[in-house]
């Protein structure tokens, strides 16, 4: 039977699991259908939850199970906050919902340009704070756009930041500029000994006109040997530890069972896909193509 691997996340020391539940799959679940899912996730060997308080229903239903595994989850959140009052008061009934005296990592989320950076000093300010407080471990930052790692290059040079998360998929690293702006920020984060989350591992295309079958806002590749090509793409970018499971519940046992079994994906292997995924409909920027 297959182990699900660790890798150490960067700094803080943490050995995660390669593979990160990402909660936003049970934003419009119940618990009847959550319990059942995180709690074969946590079996499987993941050991490191991603959640925020604008994944719909997410906090309210994982709170019911968290309690019961705190001791063995690394808990990172996050908020699109701009205000730090704001900010504040999302991470406090965070505390409560998931009732935790604390997170292990709070992060300002969806940022997506040098401009959304600007707008977000108030919002970083209060992270730093919490973990000046004890009330977060660790700080990061998160986005899903072409302007991400630019913007998180900015990032970890004005903040003291311990991570980020951004999207590392075949069809954003098609993109000559992207591809260059992600190197840029792998090669800073690794130089910090920053922890680095890739999100839309399983990402495709747009739903454009049509009416989405998956709870993700976009297309996800759904067969297994496709996902599974995907975290082998993720996993083998070098400077990436870990990545997120997408927003389909229905998806997460495929990927959790491609961490498993990763083995790196090779030079040939990887331009290969890189040539095949330059065809595909791009999934950003995300005012054009996100839906739900």
């Amino acid at each position: 039977m297959n182990v699900m691997p660790t890798r150490r996340l960067g700094r803080t020391e943490h050995l995660s699991s390669v593979a990160i539940l990402g909660t936003a799959a049970y934003g419009r679940s119940t618990p009847d259908e959550v319990g059942p899912s995180f709690h074969a996730a946590i079996e499987s060997g993941i050991n490191h939850i991603d959640i925020a308080p604008g994944y719909g229903n997410a906090e309210v239903l994982v709170g019911e199970f968290l309690p019961a595994v705190r001791d063995r989850v690394f808990l990172g959140e996050k908020s699109g906050a701009t205000s730090g009052s704001h900010l504040r008061r999302h991470l406090e009934r965070t505390l409560e919902r998931l009732g935790t005296d604390h997170v292990d990592l709070y992060q300002a989320h969806g940022v997506i340009s040098i401009d959304d950076l600007d707008s977000r000093d108030e919002a970083f300010e209060a992270i730093l704070q919490a973990r000046d407080e004890g009330l977060t471990r660790f700080v990061g930052i998160t986005g899903h756009d072409f302007g991400t790692p630019a913007a998180q290059l900015e990032a970890v040079k004005r903040y003291d930041l311990d991570t980020v998360m951004l999207p590392v998929y075949p069809g954003a690293l098609a993109h000559p500029q992207y591809a260059t702006d992600l190197a840029a920020l792998l090669d800073e984060a690794a130089r910090r000994d920053l922890g680095v989350q890739a999100i839309k591992v399983g990402a495709h295309q747009p739903w454009g006109d049509r009416t989405p079958t998956h709870a993700c806002w976009y297309e996800p590749f759904t067969e297994a040997d496709l996902l599974a090509r995907g975290v082998r793409f993720t996993l083998s970018t070098p400077g990436v530890h870990v990545f997120a499971t997408t927003g389909d519940m229905r998806l997460i046992p495929t990927l959790v069972e491609a961490a498993k079994a990763y083995t790196p994906m090779t030079p040939a292997e990887r331009d290969a896909l890189l040539t095949e995924a330059a065809e595909w409909p791009t999934i950003f920027p995300l005012t054009e193509h996100a839906k739900g």
